[in-house]
């Protein structure tokens, strides 16, 4: 996930997914339009999911990423993207540190960090070699319960100074985004904004992808 001149979407799993009938729906996503990535976070509040059920999810969601040229990344767990072939792994501050997840993944990976709302966290990932940096909450979420809320300025400040590409998080809509991506968002995280999308997943993306041509600034 290198910096590129494109702005692009970025989804995230539901907290809770059957992995046959949420296939079906990933196929209609990914079909509709241009996504970079999918984050596979099967986590409601603080409870995680086992493992096994990480490896059904991730045996049925990576052909049909990769079939589409988009990366699987495994929320918070890099023992499990290696030991599953995933494309990468996404962790918080509170989960296994940076430097320990590309241990565990090595260069070829992609390995991404939460910063919040920190801009000393961000360059300190970025400096530790972290293939991106997340900025969020910028909207109220209910996918979990944001420690921080951020503002669109900090995308400009990041965008303007840094190459390390930034993703923007947390209860973004295609009604609320404009802003994040005038202000130079190389990724929009959505969960329910597309999962939860009143004419669906695919309508969203088309959408998503038709407001990042509208309001792009690249």
């Amino acid at each position: 996930m290198s910096k590129n001149p494109e702005q692009r979407l970025y989804l995230i799993t539901p907290p809770a997914i059957e992995p046959a009938a949420f296939t079906e729906e990933l196929k209609k996503a990914l079909g509709a339009g241009d996504v970079a990535c999918l984050q596979l976070r099967l986590k409601d509040g603080e409870q995680t999911a086992s493992d096994n059920t990480f490896r059904r999810a991730t045996e049925a969601l990576l052909p049909v990423c990769h079939e589409h040229d988009v990366a699987l990344l495994i929320n918070d767990r890099p023992d499990l993207a290696i030991k599953f072939g995933a494309d990468g792994v996404h962790v918080g501050q509170d989960d296994v540190p940076y430097e320990e997840a590309r241990r565990i993944l090595g260069p070829d990976r992609i390995v991404g960090v939460t910063c919040h709302d920190s801009r000393h966290l961000a360059m300190e990932a970025a400096e530790a070699g972290a293939d991106y940096v997340a900025f969020g909450a910028f909207f109220a979420t209910e996918t979990k319960r944001p420690k921080t809320k951020a503002e669109p300025e900090l995308i400009e400040w990041w965008a303007d100074l840094m190459e390390v590409p930034c993703v923007a998080i947390g209860g973004i809509t295609v009604e609320n985004c404009p802003p994040l991506i005038a202000a130079g968002a190389d990724f929009l995280a959505v969960s329910a904004g597309v999962w939860r999308h009143p004419e669906g997943p695919a309508a969203a993306v088309k959408a998503f992808n038709g407001a990042i041509a509208k309001h792009g600034n690249r």
